[in-house]
Parts: C-alpha cells; sequence; structure tokens
C-alpha cells in the first residue's frame, strides 16, 4: 500500500492467492504481468495510475476469481483479454475514463455476478452490448427454471449519458431489466441533450435515429440589393445533424450562420448576408450531416440594384425620383491614390436620416460601367485608396431608389505623384469646363457636376 512501484514485482510466490497493490504508482499492465503467479484467485490494483492494459496482461490467471481496477486512468480496456480469466466473478472498473462499450466487450464473461462501470466517461452504449453477454443471454433462456441462473449485480450510474436516438436500445434494456440481471442503482439520469439534462432514463422516450432531411421554404429568391438578406433552412434528423452552409463550393464564414432547434428533431439554420450586393448572387447550399449519412438544399438567390450601376451621363432613374431628396457632395481629403468623400441629405422624402440608404456610383469619367456600393443608414463619408494616378474620374452619391441629381456627382483628375501633389498642397486637380454648382472643397479646388464636359 502506498508503495513507490512502478511495475508488478517479479518475485511473487507462486502459489500466492491473492494480490493487493493500491495507491502506488503502477502505470500499465504488461503482457506477461503475472505468469509466475497461476495460482491467483483475488487481483486488487485500485487507486494507481494505470493508463494501459496489454491484451496478454491476464495471461496465465485461469483461476482468477475477482478483478478490481478502481480509480485508474484507464480510457479503454481490451476486452478479449478476459478469454483468459474464464471463472472471472467480480470486474471492478469504476471510476476510470472509459468513454467507449463495444459490442463483443462483455462476450468473454459469462461468469460474472458483479460489473461495476459507474463513474466514467460512457456516453453511448449499443443495448447489443448486453443481449451478447452469456449471463443475461441465460436469464432470457426458456430452458431450465429461473432459479438456477445466478444474480448478476449491474452498475452503470454518474456517467454522462447523452439521452438521444443513438441510446434509444439502451434506454429500453435498462427499463426492461430484471431478475437475475440487478442494476445498483436504477435511477440513470441524462447529461445531454440540454432539454434532457438530469431526467431519469424512465422518464424519456427516445425516437428512432433518422438521416437528416433539408428543406426551404423557398429555393428561389429575389431580392433588392442593399438590404439584409437571410437564408433559412430546415433540419430533420436524429441525432442531432452538423449543418454548414457553402457558396460557391466556399464554406461559409460560422459568425454569419446562427443554427438552434425548434424541436426534437428539427433544427432551423440561418444565414445572414449584409447589405447584399449583385456580386451575392448565386447558388447557396445548406448542408446537414451526422453518422447515418447527409442531405443539402440548394437556394437561389437573386440581387436586383435600385438602379442600373451602367448607365451613360444623364443617369436615367430606373425609380421615380422623390421629391427634394437631394445629396450634396465634397471632397473631404486627397491622397495621391484616392479620395475621401462626404455627403449631406439636404431633404429625403423616403425615410429619416438615421434610416436613409445611400448609393456610390464610381469609376473613370469615360467608363461606360462604373461601380456600384451600397451604403448603410448613419454613415455619411466614404474612402476611395486604389485609384489610379492622372487619371479622370466621376463619382456620384444618390438616395437609395433614386438616380443621381444635378450636384451630386464629382468629377476630379487624380493627381500625377507624389512631389507634385506635395508642391501644390493637393492630390486632385479639377479639369473643368463647364460647373454647375461649387461646393465646400479645400482652397483652389473646384467641383462640377455630371454636366461637365470632358
Amino acid at each position: 500500500m502506498s508503495a513507490l512501484l512502478r511495475q508488478i514485482p517479479a518475485n511473487i510466490p507462486p502459489d500466492i492467492r491473492k494480490i493487493r497493490i493500491e495507491n502506488s504508482h503502477l502505470t500499465e499492465l504488461p503482457r506477461g504481468s503475472f505468469e509466475n503467479v497461476s495460482a491467483l484467485e483475488y487481483l486488487w490494483l485500485n487507486f494507481n495510475n494505470i493508463t494501459v492494459m496489454h491484451i496478454k496482461s491476464l495471461e496465465y490467471l485461469a483461476a482468477l476469481k475477482e478483478l478490481r481496477l478502481q480509480g485508474n486512468k484507464l480510457s479503454s480496456v481490451p476486452w478479449t483479454a478476459f478469454q483468459d480469466t474464464p471463472t472471472l466473478k467480480i470486474l471492478d472498473l469504476k471510476h476510470n475514463r472509459l468513454d467507449v462499450l463495444p459490442e463483443h466487450a462483455l462476450r468473454y464473461l459469462p461468469n460474472l455476478t458483479y460489473l461495476d462501470l459507474s463513474s466514467n466517461q460512457l456516453t453511448i452504449i449499443s443495448r447489443d452490448v448486453f443481449y451478447n453477454w452469456p449471463v443475461y443471454q441465460r436469464s432470457q433462456s426458456t430452458e431450465g427454471p429461473l432459479e438456477s441462473v445466478s444474480n448478476a449485480v449491474l452498475a452503470l450510474h454518474d456517467n454522462p449519458w447523452i439521452c438521444d436516438c443513438r441510446l434509444r436500445g439502451f434506454v429500453q434494456f435498462i427499463k426492461s431489466v430484471g431478475p437475475p440481471i440487478i442494476l445498483m442503482n436504477s435511477y440513470l439520469t441524462c447529461s445531454g441533450p440540454k432539454f434532457r439534462t438530469g431526467k431519469f432514463f424512465h422518464e424519456v422516450e427516445l425516437n428512432s435515429c433518422m438521416k437528416p432531411l433539408t428543406s426551404a421554404l423557398d429555393t428561389n429568391l429575389t431580392v433588392p440589393a442593399g438590404l439584409n438578406i437571410t437564408l433559412t433552412c430546415f433540419v430533420q434528423g436524429s441525432p442531432s445533424p452538423a449543418v454548414w452552409w457553402t457558396y460557391a463550393l466556399k464554406l461559409l464564414r460560422a459568425f454569419n450562420v446562427t443554427t438552434e432547434p425548434i424541436s426534437e428533431d428539427t433544427v432551423r439554420s440561418e444565414l445572414l448576408i449584409p447589405a447584399a450586393r449583385p456580386a451575392d448572387a448565386g447558388n447557396y447550399t445548406c448542408t446537414a450531416a451526422n453518422f447515418l449519412g447527409n442531405s443539402s438544399v440548394a437556394i437561389n438567390l437573386r440581387v436586383v440594384a435600385p438602379w442600373a450601376s451602367t448607365t451613360p451621363r444623364g443617369w436615367a432613374p430606373v425609380a421615380p425620383a422623390e421629391p427634394g431628396a437631394h445629396v450634396e457632395v465634397r471632397i473631404a481629403k486627397q491622397t495621391v491614390y484616392g479620395i475621401t468623400l462626404e455627403w449631406f441629405a439636404a431633404a429625403a422624402a423616403a425615410a429619416e436620416p438615421g434610416e436613409t440608404w445611400y448609393t456610390l456610383l464610381l469609376g473613370r469619367y469615360d467608363a461606360a460601367q462604373k461601380d456600384t456600393i451600397y451604403i448603410g443608414p448613419g454613415v455619411n463619408t466614404y474612402s476611395v485608396t486604389d485609384l489610379l494616378p492622372a487619371t479622370k474620374y466621376e463619382v456620384c452619391v444618390a438616395v437609395r431608389n433614386q438616380a443621381p441629381r444635378k450636384g451630386q456627382c464629382v468629377v476630379f483628375v487624380t493627381g500625377s505623384d507624389v512631389s507634385q501633389m506635395e508642391q501644390r498642397e493637393k492630390l486632385i486637380h479639377i479639369v473643368v469646363i463647364v460647373c454647375a454648382m461649387v461646393l465646400a472643397v479645400p482652397a483652389g479646388m473646384y467641383a462640377c457636376t455630371a454636366e461637365a464636359l470632358p
């Protein structure tokens, strides 16, 4: 007891019938650990640090009746090792780290009268583990009187059981078990899923497992640009499946996805697309998977701009302009390769200023197509940092659902290099022939409407 042993002593007398080594420092049971003590009947190795048990560690122990390994660190047991101990009656494995019990685990323990697997890490067990146990098979046999079958005590409490469909057969077994199989503690409780935590086995009814089935209320969506869009899919499956979204074969970022259960076997998954743009259009796939298989559903998204993003000068509106909705634009800051715009909505009939969305159109002055950028409420500045030097550009800002008006577009030319800008103390040169209005810009700068000629 409490000896500093690192291994099983090699000089144990061969006629020893009982060995008890506890609170020592044993870490493993290697092959042939007891080959010289074939008379051994009782082996207690409680409260050591045993993590490994060799498949032939019990070889030569045909007379062994009792094996106690309580309070060690075993995460698995080589169950076929018990082929070498056919007379074993007591097996104590409580307070270990066992998390798996294979279906053949008890097949080689035909004479057990006590099996303690309590206080481990078991979450799921197939009922076949016990249906394959010779002790249970004898108890169910119709041949001979029941009194001839010895009682067997079974301890399975204090494990973190996950009460979903995978445990259904085991729960049914526990509910039906009776003499000669006796549960040391029949009040087994669920540790998960969350809505079943703390419930007793006899209080739950578990469904059969099912492969995921995915669906969506609408698989074809057409939405206006600039809105926050939420795509939703529903998934039925048991156990609860893992759900993820893909777009163009790429996995979408998890922080844009929320998945929550809405019933015992159904979850709802939502994908948020903030301020949708035409570039966001395409097929979004919701996929779900559990151990039985996987399923997916595709949602086709079409994003329609409030007006054509590429129009010649004149900006013919797609939607009628709202009376009085006017935006004043100015260049607040200049760099060699970019500008910072500021704008002010003098009047926006469509919404309160704090709710108004804007559209910014930017491109080379002679380009047939211009980039469209949607700006959310509460923002009135935008910076562009990747423009070409010595290049003529046009930029317009308008209230969403309107075409740009006079005074809402600025034509400018970026500087040719840094030194030139420093010398002139400016980074944007104005090329103007006709100016419809002059905006508040830095000294020596002029801003013109879209009516300015090249």
